[in-house]
């Protein structure tokens, strides 16, 4: 099973190429091609981990996607965080996250806490 790490873009390319000739007939996992499948998607993640990282939303960026996926209004983030000028406010970086707006918004409308603490 002559396998190599994903060190560099050489590398990469090769193994995305090998990678793709599973995709159409993806193998039976515990098979030695299931197995060799499985390490090559590995290293590839790793790899793109490490050289392409995707980082964090922005927490106003996070309440605006939800808004923007589910169809959302201001009114629907009153429960969330308050009347509807503290959601301008929060929305227009006029006033930041309180914890509980955090909480809030985690728990009524499913974002991700990290999102919304940002790093």
């Amino acid at each position: 099973m002559n396998i190599r790490p994903v060190r560099t873009a050489k590398d990469y390319k090769a193994a995305l190429r090998e990678l793709s000739a599973y995709f159409d007939n993806e193998p039976e996992p515990g098979t030695e091609e299931g197995d060799r499948f499985e390490i090559l998607a590995t290293l590839v993640e790793a790899y793109e981990a490490k050289r392409f990282p995707i980082e964090a939303p922005d927490p106003i960026e996070a309440i605006r996607f939800r808004m923007e996926q589910g169809g959302l209004t201001v009114k629907d983030l009153v429960p969330s965080i308050g009347q509807p000028n503290r959601v301008y406010e929060v929305l227009n970086r006029k006033r930041g996250l309180t914890l509980e707006m955090i909480r809030n918004l985690h728990r009524n409308l499913g974002i991700p806490a990290e999102s919304l603490i940002g790093a």
